[in-house]
């Protein structure tokens, strides 16, 4: 399987805050993907804390947006705009495409995703945590 983009950049952070960057350039294959993954957690992993036990109905609006993500795209590529139609599905609420996609730039940033820019798409995938 091979993915059409030519360039992947894959942006983690550590607990004390450093950021790591690794980028490939060229042949994105799902076996590259998965070295990259690799590489990540001989860094030691990415880290975070399981999601939040507070009730539904006192979730902010990120948080509503993470567990969206962890529940509905937990092994799947995905775009700020499947999010911000689950989102709708879900909650019954309008959410602004926009914020959706600083959300998913944050949770990114943060080490909760992967982001891949393909042209003028971007796209998301779950970190998933061994």
């Amino acid at each position: 399987m091979s993915l059409s983009a030519r360039k992947l950049r894959v942006e983690v952070y550590d607990k004390s805050g450093n950021r790591y960057t690794i980028t490939l350039e060229g042949r994105i294959s799902r076996e590259n993907v998965l070295k990259i993954l690799d590489i990540v957690e001989l860094l030691g992993g990415v880290h975070r804390e399981p999601f939040s036990t507070r009730t539904e109905e006192n979730l902010t609006k990120f948080e509503e947006i993470q567990s969206i993500i962890e529940n509905n795209f937990s092994s799947s590529w995905f775009s700020a705009k499947d999010v911000q139609i689950e989102y709708k599905n879900i909650t019954g609420k309008h959410i602004g495409l926009s914020t959706v996609s600083t959300y998913l730039s944050r949770l990114s940033e943060r080490g909760f995703l992967v982001k891949q820019k393909v042209s003028n798409r971007t796209r998301y995938r779950l970190v998933l945590v061994r």
